[in-house]
């Protein structure tokens, strides 16, 4: 019946507040064990009353005189938060085992090494349509060399630095697109996480209770989540779209799609005439 005594002590003002919180948190910390839950190992004591701090000090202000006393209300407390607590370490837990579990089968596959690109030997005086070869330069841009382009230049009656500009201008958009995927990546990683971690948890809750059915509901919306980002980031392109070429050249789209067309007919004419 301590407590009480101390709370009345600081109601008449012969206590401070910060002395009530000591003296409080003091006790509790003494005697630990009489409040921690069965499941509660004796290193987790530690933490948990570090954790409980912050409802002490609230705790005082809470408290309401219709009955129980302040020494019941402090115990009562405890008792409901170290549970809280049991509980919210489980979760805990159960989320990184379910990290660790599937970040163990990704690290364990093996890499594949990327494609070796290789740039043509191409004799650049050959050139017989130079606006098709400029479009096909914007639309590969991604697999070649700066010397590359600047030696494709002339051919094409450009400038060697206004060509490496517009390939410029097209890396730096890409470079923005692959941001956007990488975040999609890691969203798409997060909700997968967080559908296992439903999965595990309703394997611990009695099936058929109303905690079982509010967490199938849950998983039951995330899996939906899951798949529209990934059907989101399916439609993802990361090569140049021909409405952005266009605005580069300064020409329209489907002035771009047409001799981006003739261009893919004419290697395919050339080639079956070839064999």
């Amino acid at each position: 019946m301590e407590m009480d005594k101390w709370f009345n002590a600081f109601r008449k003002g012969q206590m401070d507040r910060k002395d009530l919180e000591t003296l409080i948190f003091s006790r509790i910390r003494e005697n630990v064990l009489h409040f921690r839950p069965e499941k509660m190992n004796r290193e987790n004591c530690e933490d948990f009353v570090s954790w409980l701090y912050p409802r002490i000090k609230n705790s005082i202000d809470r408290y309401k005189d219709q009955g129980s006393s302040f020494d019941a209300y402090i115990n009562v407390l405890v008792k409901l938060s170290a549970k809280e607590y049991c509980l919210r370490e489980k979760s805990h837990l159960i989320i990184e085992k379910t990290w660790w579990d599937v970040k163990a089968e990704e690290m364990l596959e093996c890499n594949e090494d990327e494609p070796d690109y290789f740039e043509p030997k191409k004799d650049f005086s050959l050139v017989k349509n130079p606006k098709q070869v400029l479009l096909l330069i914007l639309k590969s841009y991604h697999y070649l060399s700066d010397d590359y382009i600047r030696r494709a230049a002339p051919a094409i009656g450009m400038d060697g630095e206004t060509l490496k500009d517009m390939v410029d201008t097209m890396r730096n958009q890409r470079l923005g697109q692959e941001e956007q995927s990488r975040r999609l990546q890691e969203r798409i990683h997060s909700q997968f996480y967080r559908c296992l971690t439903f999965e595990y948890r309703m394997r611990t809750l009695p099936a058929g209770s109303p905690s079982h059915r509010n967490m199938e509901k849950k998983l039951d919306r995330a899996k939906k989540r899951l798949e529209a980002m990934r059907k989101h980031f399916a439609a993802m392109r990361l090569e140049a779209p021909n409405w952005q070429i266009a605005n580069i050249v300064g020409s329209k789209k489907g002035t771009i799609d047409s001799n981006l067309y003739n261009a893919r007919r004419n290697y395919e004419r050339n080639h079956t005439a070839q064999k």
